[in-house]
């Protein structure tokens, strides 16, 4: 039998805990959507729920030992943002903010790999719950990805966050995306593997 509440407060708890930092991508892509147009509001929906929901469905190939990830080359993925970032940073205009990502398939692309560790986390969890428990988990998962959305709409349009990004956005976004892959790299170890190679 299933502990609903308790099983529903558990995915909380670790939703909670790995997507703490989307907050903080969401609200720079909702400001860019009021700012610039791109990507639009329905796009960063649909990229959270597809890149989410996509972390969700490996994990779930993991823990049914269907597939091995070869930690921390998951870690490569912090490339994606920083090769995001400097060609926003490249291409950017002085009087408007940069656009990093303009559609669904950025917006989940920079969800996945800003959420590549969230696949060391999910895969023991998903091992050790049963289908009905794993079930509510991935409900949970879709209602808090809305959550996330929607607190990070609201922050992005705040006037001072709209302000700050208008008037530092065509360095301060780049240079956020750059430091998330560079974050992404250093902490999943695979900098620390690939000098070990060249050495």
């Amino acid at each position: 039998m299933i502990d609903l509440l308790g099983t529903a407060a558990g995915a909380a708890v670790v939703f909670a805990a790995t997507d703490i930092d989307d907050i903080v991508i969401l609200t720079l892509f909702f400001v860019a959507a009021r700012t610039t147009g791109r990507p639009r509001t329905s796009q960063i929906v649909a990229g959270q729920y597809l890149g989410i929901g996509a972390l969700a469905l490996a994990s779930a190939v993991v823990a049914a030992g269907l597939l091995v990830v070869p930690d921390p080359w998951t870690g490569l993925l912090g490339l994606l943002p920083i090769a995001l970032g400097v060609r926003a940073l490249r291409g950017s205009d002085d009087d408007k903010p940069a656009t990093v990502v303009t559609g669904t398939l950025g917006v989940a692309g920079v969800t996945i790999a800003n959420g590549a560790d969230n696949v060391a986390v999910y895969v023991p969890v998903f091992r050790a719950l049963g289908p009905g428990d794993s079930a509510v988990f991935l409900l949970v998962f879709v209602v808090l990805v809305g959550l996330w959305c929607a607190a990070a709409a609201w922050l992005g349009g705040h006037r001072r966050v709209v302000r700050l990004v208008e008037r530092a956005g065509h360095w301060l976004v780049p240079a956020i995306f750059v430091a998330i892959g560079v974050v992404i790299l250093v902490s999943s170890g695979v900098v620390g593997r690939l000098l070990d190679l060249l050495g």
